[in-house]
Parts: C-alpha cells; sequence; structure tokens
C-alpha cells in the first residue's frame, strides 16, 4: 500500500511539473533556419520567418536583435499573438560588405516561457563579374 501511494504521489507531482512547463506563452518556428545560397556581393536579400505561439498565454516579442549592420529585422508584431495563432518575421540581408560564407543568428527577445528564441540564416557571398 505505502508503493501505491508514493506511486501515486511520484506521478501527481510529474504532472505539476510538466504543467508548469507547458504553461506561457512559446513560439514555435515553421522553419528556424534559412539558406539565402549565392548571392552577388552587394546584393539584398529578404526572408520571411513564420511561427506560431503554440503556449496557453499571449506572446509578447518586445526586440528582434541582429549582431550586424548587415541584417535588418523590417517587420515584426507589436501587438500579441494570443495562443495558437500565426505571425511572421521579416529579416533582410544586405551583403554590401561581404565576401564568402556568412551565417547570422538573429535573437527574439520575448515573454515566452523557454526565454529568447533565435532563427538563423546563412549566405554565400561572390564577387560582382566585371563584364
Amino acid at each position: 500500500m505505502k508503493q501505491f501511494v508514493f506511486l501515486f504521489c511520484l506521478f501527481l507531482c510529474a504532472g505539476l511539473v510538466t504543467a508548469q512547463t507547458q504553461a506561457g506563452a512559446a513560439i514555435t518556428w515553421e522553419k528556424n533556419y534559412f539558406d539565402f545560397g549565392d548571392m552577388v556581393k552587394g546584393a539584398k536579400a529578404e526572408h520571411t520567418f513564420k511561427f506560431t505561439n503554440t503556449g496557453s498565454e499571449p506572446l509578447v516579442i518586445t526586440n528582434v536583435e541582429v549582431t550586424c549592420g548587415c541584417t535588418t529585422p523590417k517587420g515584426w508584431p507589436r501587438d500579441p499573438i494570443e495562443p495558437g495563432k500565426k505571425a511572421e518575421i521579416i529579416i533582410q540581408f544586405d551583403s554590401t560588405n561581404k565576401m564568402g560564407r556568412q551565417n547570422k543568428v538573429v535573437v527574439i527577445v520575448s515573454n515566452a516561457a523557454a526565454g529568447n528564441s533565435q532563427i538563423t540564416f546563412s549566405a554565400n557571398v561572390l564577387p560582382k563579374s566585371e563584364n
């Protein structure tokens, strides 16, 4: 009987811990990585990263941080994203002062229970042909 009570309490506690970790807002990306492929130096390109709030609370994005002046967040939702709703973030890459393989990270600062989220992209910047 003591083992039954112990196992019951163990499962009950595990259920409470699981419920706590799933509460709050959560970002689930359709794809959190994009490869622009080859592009000529000086070209600009954009990509739209799509996501869903799979949490139980509204998701509020407070900032989109980039690590380089070559990357610009062109659009991101300023209003709360309700649970189950989809939204998107548009990122622009400017290859003007770049050459070769580029790997960039964009940090999405929000109230997500798991903390900040990251999306990444890459491009292979080729020299301009001189004709």
